[in-house]
């Protein structure tokens, strides 16, 4: 481009053009990063409805069941130990209940698996425990006599379940 004047002042002033709205992005990115640190977080739940894939047999021991789909971000960040504090997490059972997680411990092993150990925020008498293998959860959930599950059916399909434990067989 020796001999072009006109392409080099236009690509000076198309490089010069660039680095100012470089740099009027930055600064509107940074002057707006305070606002975005005091919104509050959404909440987000550890899992949601699903389709129903194949109805199953219903058994005597259980009052409700659903499908549910794992939000997968929130598992893996119930199974690493590091990462505290947890964004408030809740969980939705039947009838429109839903709790936070007060998770008290995790316990991470080296085969992407956890155990995931707490408490029910605002339930005097609910607790949970989560075994995390991979992206498949079996979980136990206590408010007071109440009694729920969360069992993997089969490629990464999970099914919510309220049980009756005065109906459920011995072991």
């Amino acid at each position: 481009m020796v001999g072009c004047p006109v392409g080099s002042t236009f690509s000076l002033f198309s490089g010069s053009l660039v680095q100012r709205f470089l740099l009027a992005g930055l600064i509107a990115c940074l002057s707006s990063q305070p606002a975005w640190a005091d919104a509050p977080r959404l909440p987000v739940t550890l899992w949601q409805d699903a389709p129903e894939q194949t109805p199953r047999p219903r058994k005597p021991w259980i009052i409700h069941d659903r499908a549910i789909a794992l939000n997968l971000p929130s598992l893996l960040t119930l199974k690493d130990a590091a990462a505290r504090p947890h964004t408030p997490l809740f969980i939705e059972l039947f009838n429109g209940l839903r709790y936070e997680l007060v998770i008290d411990s995790t316990i991470s092993r080296s085969n992407d698996s956890a155990v995931v150990r707490g408490l029910l925020k605002h339930s005097p008498h609910g607790d949970f425990i989560f075994h995390i293998n991979g992206t498949v959860m079996a979980a136990t959930i206590h408010i007071s006599n109440r009694l729920f599950k969360v069992e993997h059916v089969a490629n990464g399909h999970h099914r919510l379940l309220e049980l009756n434990p005065a109906k459920l067989p011995p072991d």
